[in-house]
């Protein structure tokens, strides 16, 4: 099969990224937040997409959230999709986390059948290749 061979792509971890990542590689999630206008920022980048401010700040956030909107995944389409193919079915999730801001991830455990807007998750970190821990997020208890 080919997904035997193909590697889920990894994110690029520049001068603006490597904040982000160190944070998560220490099980904790935070987000750049700009000192200007007060925006959360998300993804990270260089300057505030709200008012342009490049005074960015980051943030160490509760990793609590609400789902606010989700979808399932249950096929892959293309070569570079098929990395991911050993764990459909899963869910991609949007985030309202409790600080205000709002991220996209995935729902990790076999919980794709029971998931529903508005259920209440928390943040978990999860081991990738090179010292990575991607932030996900699981059905809060």
């Amino acid at each position: 099969m080919m997904s035997d061979i193909l590697e889920k792509p990894l994110p690029r971890i520049d001068s603006v990224t490597h904040p982000f990542w160190e944070a998560t590689a220490s099980d904790r999630l935070v987000m750049q937040r700009c000192a200007a206008c007060g925006s959360f920022v998300w993804t990270p980048r260089p300057a505030c997409n709200e008012c342009g401010s490049d005074s960015l700040v980051w943030t160490t956030l509760g990793g609590r959230g609400t789902i606010f909107s989700y979808t399932i995944i249950r096929r892959v389409r293309g070569l570079g999709s098929r990395a991911f193919e050993p764990e459909i079915p899963y869910a991609v999730i949007w985030v309202d986390l409790e600080e205000g801001p709002r991220m996209i991830s995935n729902l990790v455990g076999d919980t794709h059948d029971r998931v529903a807007i508005g259920q209440q998750v928390r943040v978990v970190f999860e081991a990738a290749p090179g010292g990575i821990k991607l932030p996900k997020f699981a059905l809060a208890r």
